[in-house]
């Protein structure tokens, strides 16, 4: 009873995130080998890749509507690119992945069913430089690539009173509501705990090794996860409150050991300080950290003038950032533009010229600036919703319109550009798309009795019988996905 208690504990701290596989685990010994064999789908007959998909889109729309999801282009591009790099260099990819950022000051990030990834903006605080972010990302794919968590339900199912579905379920149920989540699990689930802790064990050796080779093909020092790993135990060895992924997921010597003599097989090389990432941790630590704007100013011009910066451009564009602020914007775009000069084309520059320009009401200087890098970047989120809102500010609304509705078509999960697009169709009083529009984004985040209220309100106030019929079939649809949902959570 107690190892039930116990393990139940974990299940409410596990399934607050979604029942995630964690992002560190207990690692055992290497051979001098970088030839992996591929086992991840050994044995995993009670989820098919087509299940994993389905119940990884049902895991993002609850996801949207309960996680602090961070909404920042520019982030979500970088995360994506470095994603997608990594991925390149990955065997056995059968889903599309999607990278998603949470307002979270733990260090932690977890991989889901059907090629889901979470980031927390606590990661960026933490890791010293790219390769230790991306250690850690590498890891995280690789647990979906072996199909871990597929595996790991599997072998929680054969010792409980739950399906794989039913697990599942109790995971998408928690997501939204914890303690009805954790509710069903304590009434139904008898899990043995040892077997339960080592099958985790046994994915998270396999995700190190099959990381570390990831990273370094990709071009990341992988002596770079042995370090991470290093900085974490030394720091919370002797902490009451240690962060969430050393507490599922301890770190003994016997990992750090190993993943820094995997790492030994790789030649040495040098590996020059990523630009982004640096900018990408100063626009976390302004924006979405714990620092307020002054303490944040100070904190940069102290590196400045102590020169402990890993790279200047980023301490002073973090400077610049704390000035936008504090609306010290004029000051702070003499700073970016002079960033700019030797990285016209760097989109974190390019955004945050953007927010100065329309704070100084200076929309037609955006507006060109935009235009420029938009026919550059065809279709990319930061410049295509920097434009967006620039045209919207200049009450260009019918340009906005269509450049967010173009890209919508391409990219109709994007909750930014549909938020965007709905501002925009309520300031030009197109009240049935708008209603049609938030039934969208409600949808989204499995909401399903807003989106069918929206929808409603579409159909009160449309006059054109194609439209209301538009609108009956979209209202049947999501009652099928409010059912399908429902079954998932029962």
């Amino acid at each position: 009873m107690y190892l039930k208690r116990m393990y139940l504990k974990k299940i409410l701290r596990v399934t607050s995130t979604a029942l995630f596989v964690g992002a560190l685990g207990l690692i055992s010994s290497v051979q001098a080998t970088n030839k992996l064999p591929e086992i991840g789908t050994a044995g995993v007959t009670a989820l098919s890749i087509e299940q994993e998909r389905q119940y990884g889109a049902a895991f993002i729309k609850v996801a949207r509507g309960s996680f602090p999801m961070v909404s920042d282009p520019v982030l979500q591009e970088y995360i994506a690119e470095l994603g997608a790099k990594l991925i390149s260099q990955t065997d056995s990819v059968r889903f599309p992945f999607n990278f998603f950022l949470i307002k979270d000051d733990e260090i932690n990030a977890a991989a889901f069913l059907g090629g889901y990834v979470k980031v927390h903006t606590g990661l960026f605080l933490y890791a010293d430089n790219e390769s230790e972010f991306a250690s850690v990302i590498a890891h995280e794919i690789s647990h979906i690539t072996q199909r871990h968590l597929a595996r790991s339900l599997e072998a929680q199912a054969g010792n409980s009173q739950l399906t794989v579905a039913g697990l599942i379920g109790a995971v998408l149920l928690g997501i939204a509501n914890p303690v009805a989540g954790i509710a069903m699990l304590q009434t139904t689930v008898a899990i043995n705990a040892q077997s339960a802790i080592n099958y985790t064990r046994a994915n998270e050796f396999e995700a190190d090794r099959i990381g570390i080779q990831v990273m370094a093909n990709a071009g990341y020092d992988p002596a770079a996860m042995s370090t991470f790993f290093g900085k974490l135990s030394a720091q919370y060895r002797f902490s009451s409150t240690p962060p969430q992924m050393l507490i599922t997921h301890p770190l003994p010597t016997t990992r750090i050991t190993e993943a820094r003599d995997r790492a030994a097989l790789y030649p040495n090389s040098y590996y020059p300080p990523s630009l982004d990432y640096q900018l990408a941790k100063a626009r976390i630590q302004v924006r979405y950290g714990v620092l307020k704007p002054k303490q944040a100013l100070q904190f940069f011009q102290d590196q400045l003038k102590t020169k402990t910066f890993k790279l200047k451009d980023a301490a002073r564009y973090g400077q610049a950032l704390a000035l936008v602020q504090l609306n010290k914007n004029a000051e702070a775009k003499k700073i970016v533009v002079e960033l700019a000069k030797t990285q016209p084309n760097n989109l974190f520059y390019l955004d945050t010229l953007t927010d100065i320009d329309l704070a100084l009401k200076n929309n037609d200087e955006a507006i060109a600036r935009l235009q420029k890098a938009n026919n550059r970047y065809s279709n990319n989120p930061v410049t295509t919703i920097n434009l967006t809102v620039a045209l919207q500010q200049a009450m260009q609304y019918e340009p906005a319109k269509k450049l967010i509705r173009d890209y919508l078509r391409h990219n109709e999960t994007d909750i930014i550009a549909l938020s965007i697009y709905i501002d925009l169709l309520s300031q030009t009083d197109d009240s049935v798309k708008m209603y049609v529009q938030r039934a969208n984004l409600a949808q989204l985040r499995a909401n399903y009795p807003k989106a069918l209220n929206a929808l409603q309100s579409a159909r009160t106030m449309a006059t054109s019988s194609a439209d209301i019929a538009r609108i009956d079939a979209h209202m049947e649809q999501i009652e099928l996905e409010k059912q399908e949902m429902q079954a998932l959570q029962n």
